[in-house]
């Protein structure tokens, strides 16, 4: 490992949950690029779909999301009447009638619809498409909103995960993120997810909030791992008031220093693994039988906007204002401002504001990437047959990339590159060695840690 770890701990750069990463995309693919790109799906392949909900009950000030405070359920009523319709005019762009194989709805906090309009919702979903036997149906919430009528709906409509942000359970911690949610609330609504048949529970925590410590971290996981989820992701937290100004409540000098946030992500890892819990790629753990461990054993595991996934399904399409979906063409994301979005699907226009399309280098250095961001590691002579591509280009590849890796992180041998035993918290800097938009651009991202 390099000496001059605060050097490494400062950097910032991209989480790769995409290549080309977002601040690439640009208004010249619109409307018609992305109408083009649904008509040209393979009809008998699956999709992933992503239900986007830019709303909230309560707002947390450490929260990056393009999101807005529900202060009248008018507004979202009539969010749900556009997403009825987007469903419409995406379904009447595709080749054919096709099958589901994954559904998140994300946002915000989709459950700030009320039970009825989720389920009018997803029976539009399902008068429009077809779900594949053995399909995941997931939704995020916030326990301190969740209401016993939302659960059984959620469990009536055949909802097989949930996901809820912990967070922290320190109250000096929650009480500075202004989101007061202690482990009771937390318990209860999972006993009442899982009576009503949602198996699957996921948390998200997060490392480097203001006042945290190495120590409540440790806490806040024992306590989490009483409730047995099946995966927990844990997240540092990203300080950008200059794009989230509700994060600018928060106190920066009550934020954990970079060797601090090392710590903390150091010692969360370290307590999950010990508990039984199969670390995947950089931030998720999992119970080996969960479906993300398997896929990580199998070589099928993805990464994509929601982080880490097993979803094996080529093409995702998003719904909602701000939504970004993935085609085999490209990326595409709606307009993130909810007026602009639902003023084009009442033109009867698709909402896409802008994307990118995918060239031949992108694809490579993209699975280059996800492979490192995944396993750790990547065969860039395997990836290049993959592509059509010669053996040369692994080897001019990771020449260049060569000279962006911090000394001591990575093992290159042939054609091969691997992370350092330790140097897993900084596998982003090794995936960024071989982001060819990166080093000339001029975008702005988190910590490396």
């Amino acid at each position: 490992m390099t000496r001059n770890i605060d050097d490494l701990l400062t950097r910032a750069v991209p989480r790769y949950t995409s290549y080309p990463t977002a601040p690439q995309w640009h208004a010249e693919i619109g409307p018609d690029d992305y109408r083009n790109w649904l008509a040209a799906l393979d009809a008998d392949k699956p999709l992933s779909l992503y239900l986007h909900v830019p709303y909230c009950q309560k707002i947390c000030w450490y929260c990056g999301c393009n999101m807005k405070l529900a202060a009248r359920y008018a507004t979202v009523a009539d969010y749900v009447e556009t997403l009825i319709r987007e469903i419409d005019l995406v379904a009447e762009a595709l080749p054919d009638r096709m099958r589901v194989s994954h559904l998140h709805w994300g946002g915000g906090t989709p459950t700030s619809l009320s039970p009825d309009d989720l389920q009018r919702v997803m029976t539009q979903v399902w008068s429009r498409f077809d779900q594949a036997p053995g399909a995941e149906l997931a939704i995020e919430s916030d326990p301190r909103t969740l209401t016993d009528e939302m659960i059984d709906r959620i469990g009536a409509l055949g909802f097989n995960r949930a996901s809820f942000g912990v967070q922290e359970f320190d109250p000096v911690v929650q009480a500075a993120i202004n989101r007061i949610q202690p482990p009771d609330m937390v318990a209860y609504a999972v006993e009442r997810l899982r009576a009503v048949g949602v198996d699957a529970i996921n948390f998200d925590l997060i490392y480097g909030l203001p006042h945290q410590t190495t120590e409540m971290i440790r806490s806040t996981i024992e306590t989490c791992l009483s409730l047995a989820p099946d995966r927990l992701a844990l997240f540092g937290y990203a300080h950008v008031p200059w794009v989230a100004k509700r994060q600018r409540k928060i106190e920066t000098a009550a934020l954990p220093g970079a060797r601090e946030r090392l710590a903390q992500a150091t010692a969360a890892a370290e307590t999950l693994c010990a508990q039984g819990y199969t670390q995947i790629g950089m931030d998720h753990f999992a119970k080996p039988d969960d479906a993300l461990s398997i896929a990580a054993a199998r070589g099928t595991l993805r990464r994509n906007f929601q982080g880490y996934t097993p979803d094996e399904a080529p093409t995702l399409i998003g719904f909602g204002a701000t939504s970004i979906g993935r085609l085999p063409h490209g990326y595409v994301q709606n307009n993130p401002e909810t007026g602009a979005w639902a003023r084009a699907i009442e033109a009867g226009e698709l909402a896409s504001s802008k994307g990118y399309a995918l060239s031949p280098d992108d694809r490579l250095y993209g699975a280059v990437i996800e492979a490192i961001m995944c396993y750790g590691r990547a065969n860039l002579t395997a990836i290049a047959a993959a592509h059509d591509q010669p053996a040369s280009w692994a080897r001019s590849a990771l020449r260049d990339a060569e000279a962006y890796i911090p000394d001591g992180l990575a093992v290159i041998r042939d054609s091969h590159i691997a992370l350092r035993d330790g140097a897993e918290p900084f596998v982003r800097l090794v995936a960024a060695a071989f982001d060819q938009h990166l080093h000339r651009a001029q975008a702005r991202h988190s910590l490396a840690v």
